[in-house]
């Protein structure tokens, strides 16, 4: 009863002196410095690209040390768009290949600063764990959010792009923060529209404000766009009608937006249309589009979940059709495999596709929101979840041969390794519907950026950054955090049971079975006990 009353007051005393908190300013809560402190340190840089200027800006109202000099060095180049800073002798250096990882070191910076950690004697060297960080946000041009739980879309579709919204920026600066480089800002399920001259000048937008930010658009594109926006006879892959079309679409895209990122693809999978269609792999598909993307330095993100509701077992259906493709794709499409064999469910064990796949480029694909975890109505702490999955060993290349490794490109060199996971993020003045899932977004972020952080770390940040610096508040918010995700394991899981969500929105139970007369799992185990019906889970 004392815990809990103690924990109590520490969630009291915080919030009752932040009572026009409102969570928009997410983990960024820097107050400006003085006068004072200004006119008695600098920040400088001799490089004049806009990134690193930003960076010089961002240290110049908030950073309340010692001075700065930035400065890139093209000839670091293993540092890719990371960092090192050391100090000494009353000043910080800093040094960076790319502008980007100035900026990142800034910020790295203020992370110490706002944690209260010892900045006085740096000596440190950051190179990210993947070279695309990257959000994908489930967004319909509706601006309804598919499994989003925090609101309406953020891209104002109908003001773009004469407005842009100030909360574009924010997005953008909030992503640059914890080392976000990429975003696809459509949904998988794709409309066709997306990649229509109107809505690619609408992006153009978009692309102007993210790339202050070291941040490249990516598209979810649906696989017969050629036929519906084109009117092409087919979107045949092969079809060299189809291949002209993509082509045309491609020189469009990069006139208007010269820094695109490539296409994210989802492909025969509940019912969307794919190279399947036509008799093709999805190599065939992919490469198609690989080619095309080449010249520009474009990637293809081909996504492995392929679900299509059949008789076989659901767990093995993208082992089935994707490691028989396997060295058949090019060096620039990444086969994105979702963390676990089934959907995002609150534990799963790693998908096969990891390991099993030793001559394709892989990505892992992580769903922040939670759409099995309570959607925004419940505290659910997803750095345990994304742990989990990543330091997994899956022993294909022997022992530690890790999720981690086997995509970062340390046992698979990769042309470009990446990760990804689904956005939590919508139009809610909070920006993910529940004050406590801003911190899987940041949660996410940081691991993209080095893996190798612990979960606990990372909640410390999060929660110094976000409400309070005192020790005994951040020690009970963090054990809330560090159990809740073995607790919604235990309650919307129980015996190692997953999928008994309702058919239609997968948050509450749904117990006495499942659509078209299907037994919930909960039946069958009630069958099986009784030798009546068997069946695996």
């Amino acid at each position: 009863m004392m815990k809990i009353s103690l924990i109590l007051l520490l969630f009291i005393f915080p919030f009752s002196c932040l009572q026009a908190e409102d969570g928009s300013k997410l983990w960024l809560r820097y107050v400006p410095i003085s006068k004072e402190i200004a006119k008695n340190r600098s920040i400088t840089t001799a490089a004049k690209d806009p990134i690193a200027v930003r960076a010089q800006q961002e240290l110049a109202d908030f950073w309340r040390g010692q001075s700065i000099d930035l400065k890139l060095d093209k000839k670091l180049t293993y540092l890719k768009d990371g960092f090192k800073i050391t100090g000494h002798s009353g000043r910080i250096k800093v040094i960076a290949n790319e502008p980007v990882g100035l900026l990142y070191a800034a910020y790295h910076l203020l992370q110490l600063q706002e944690t209260n950690q010892q900045v006085s004697s740096l000596n440190v060297e950051e190179i990210p764990s993947f070279d695309i960080r990257m959000l994908n946000h489930w967004d319909n041009l509706d601006r309804t959010i598919e499994r989003g739980y925090a609101g309406y879309s953020l891209w104002q579709w109908d003001d773009l792009p004469e407005q842009l919204s100030p909360r574009y920026e924010a997005y953008a600066r909030a992503n640059a923060s914890i080392g976000i480089n990429a975003t696809v800002v459509n949904n998988v399920n794709a409309s066709p529209q997306i990649l229509s001259t109107a809505y690619l000048t609408k992006l153009q937008g978009l692309a102007t404000v993210f790339r202050r930010y070291g941040i490249k658009i990516y598209l979810s594109v649906n696989f017969s766009s050629p036929k519906v926006l084109g009117g092409t006879s087919d979107s045949d892959p092969l079809n060299p009608e189809v291949i002209l079309w993509w082509k045309n679409k491609a020189k469009e895209i990069y006139t208007l937006i010269p820094d695109f990122g490539g296409f994210l693809v989802k492909a025969n999978s509940e019912g969307q249309p794919g190279p399947q269609d036509y008799g093709r792999t999805h190599a065939e598909g992919a490469n198609m589009l690989a080619d095309i993307l080449k010249p520009y330095q474009g990637l293809v993100m081909w996504r492995a979940f392929v679900y299509n509701p059949t008789t076989e077992d659901r767990a093995k259906q993208a082992y089935q059709e994707f490691v028989p493709l396997d060295g058949a794709f090019r060096d620039n499409v990444i086969i994105q495999i979702k963390n676990g064999p089934i959907d995002f469910q609150p534990r799963e064990p790693f998908n096969p596709l990891f390991g099993a796949l030793k001559k394709s480029h892989e990505m892992v694909e992580f769903q922040i929101t939670q759409e099995y975890l309570g959607f925004s109505n419940h505290l659910v702490y997803l750095a345990p979840l994304f742990k989990e999955t990543l330091d997994c060993d899956t022993y294909s290349d022997g022992a530690e041969s890790t999720v981690a490794r086997l995509t970062d490109g340390t046992l698979r060199p990769a042309r470009k390794t990446a990760i990804a996971a689904v956005a939590n993020i919508g139009d809610d003045t909070n920006w993910t519907g529940h004050h406590f899932a801003q911190a899987n977004w940041y949660a996410y972020g940081r691991l993209a950026w080095n893996h190798q952080l612990s979960s606990e770390q990372i909640a410390e940040e999060w929660i110094a950054m976000t409400f309070s610096k005192d020790k005994a508040f951040i020690d009970a918010v963090k054990e809330i955090m560090m159990t809740s995700r073995e607790a919604i394991v235990n309650y919307m899981m129980p015996l190692g049971l997953h999928h008994i969500f309702a058919f239609d929105h997968h948050y509450g139970p749904e117990t006495m079975g499942r659509s078209k007369g299907w037994p919930s799992r909960l039946d069958a185990l009630v069958l099986s006990s009784s030798g009546h019906h068997r069946l695996g889970v």
